[in-house]
């Protein structure tokens, strides 16, 4: 199993997750309706809005997997962040990277992964919008876009909550006296 490496920016990249103030916050429903509407279109078993923390991977919203979080080391998103693209893998037991990953060999039993990168106004990757599956396959030029569109949701609706933190953390105004 290859373990992720970490982006260059680590540390502001964790700044700007930590600054979302939404790590092990309940499930929402803006969040919840995208990863079942993605598992609905893809036609798979798992979607998931996933944040990269320093030591594991937490799952804002979670369709089709009970697990809350699972280990950085073991992710496949901690690899997905490390680009702009998405990160596709057609057949994890056929790739060097995750054919021994717990995740592929056990439950989950990941076959098929896909992560589009989630991307906040200051240009940081906190986490992806991804996709699983139990088998192999694929993502054709449709389905690419269409990933990339509920990550880019995704994501505005994360800049969102960083947008209200940071109100919430100004001084108030005082008025004019």
């Amino acid at each position: 199993m290859q373990i992720p490496a970490l982006p260059e920016d680590e540390q502001r990249r964790l700044s700007s997750l930590r600054r979302l103030l939404i790590l092990d916050t309940p499930p929402e429903e803006r969040f919840d309706s995208l990863t079942a509407y993605a598992a609905s279109i893809f036609q798979v078993p798992i979607a998931l809005v996933s944040l990269v923390d320093a030591q594991r991977q937490w799952f804002k919203s979670r369709c089709g997997l009970p697990a809350t979080q699972t280990g950085r080391d073991e992710s496949f998103c901690g690899h997905a962040i490390l680009q702009d693209e998405i990160f596709l893998v057609r057949d994890a037991l056929k790739d060097p990277r995750f054919h021994d990953n717990p995740l592929v060999t056990g439950e989950p039993c990941i076959r098929f992964y896909a992560g589009a990168p989630l991307k906040l106004q200051d240009g940081q990757r906190p986490g992806t919008f991804c996709i699983i599956d139990h088998r192999p396959r694929n993502l054709d030029a449709w389905e690419r876009q269409h990933l990339q569109d509920l990550a880019r949701v995704a994501s505005l609706e994360l800049q969102g909550i960083m947008a209200s933190a940071e109100f919430l953390r100004e001084p108030p105004l005082r008025p004019p006296a």
